[in-house]
């Protein structure tokens, strides 16, 4: 549990080239931003806000209980968005704010509280995030699975679409396996990201006027600006993989089985 306040905030767009209407998708009879917000209000969150670009899913919202606000539907990245409902909210300074992505409608409350309690804990630290142990070659391969690298304080050095870090002597193994004790590191594993942020606002007010990094525009990562310019990324290490999120039709249906059974 986080020692500090925090906000959850929930991004949620309209258009989606591979899922039209992705937040008001029906789930087990509720659409899917209204799912995520209730699983983030189970976790230790004083509210949990959906920034909104449209007016449907303000309706949505407000029909389901769910509080919101609408903004800007022309905002270049979910961050841009999450900074417009800061001002709206009246976040500002050192309050937490926690970004849990709209189409997560499984993600963990347990999860959400661990990414807010970094930031109290590393004060150095501008953001936080979250990873898990890979445990397959070819997640580890696989450019969609984005990997980041910690130091010793649990603070990212790098988040790559590349297979890192890379065992120049195990190339194309799954070397975690087979040479992690070998190298006296036993137990050490690839980390794969997992897309949750917690922020102070006043940071994330001013993320958006931050210069684009080479390094972003190469791997498509936005949260390679932060460490581009100097700014510091706590990562919150959970021992379970993330429930599915939903990006095609087939993740949806996958997911809609799951709510709709009792025993899942």
């Amino acid at each position: 549990m986080s020692s500090a306040p925090f906000t959850v905030l929930i991004p949620a767009r309209l258009s989606s080239s591979r899922l039209p209407g992705k937040p008001l998708a029906d789930i087990a009879g509720l659409p899917m931003v209204v799912r995520v917000a209730q699983r983030a209000s189970r976790s230790g969150a004083a509210r949990c806000v959906v920034a909104a670009d449209d007016e449907s899913i303000l309706a949505a919202c407000t029909a389901h209980g769910v509080a919101a606000v609408l903004t800007r539907n022309d905002h270049a990245s979910g961050s841009d968005r999450l900074a417009e409902a800061c001002a709206l909210l009246g976040l500002d300074g050192d309050d937490i704010v926690v970004n849990v992505q709209g189409d997560e409608p499984l993600i963990a409350p347990e999860l959400i509280d661990a990414v807010a309690a970094l930031l109290p804990r590393q004060p150095s630290a501008s953001m936080g995030t979250a990873a898990h142990a890979i445990d397959s070659l070819a997640d580890f391969v696989n450019p969609n699975v984005v990997k980041v690298v910690c130091d010793a304080q649990g603070m990212a050095h790098y988040f790559s679409r590349a297979p890192i870090p890379f065992a120049r002597e195990h190339a194309d193994q799954a070397w975690w396996e087979t040479a992690s004790a070998a190298l006296g590191y036993p137990g050490f594993a690839p980390l794969r990201h997992i897309g949750i942020y917690s922020y102070r606002a006043g940071f994330l007010r001013s993320f958006p006027q931050l210069s684009q990094a080479p390094t972003e525009a190469l791997e498509a990562l936005e949260q390679l600006r932060a460490l581009w310019h100097g700014h510091r990324i706590a990562v919150h290490v959970t021992p379970h993989a993330p429930g599915p999120g939903v990006d095609t039709r087939e993740d949806l249906e996958r997911v809609r089985a799951q709510l709709s059974n009792p025993s899942a």
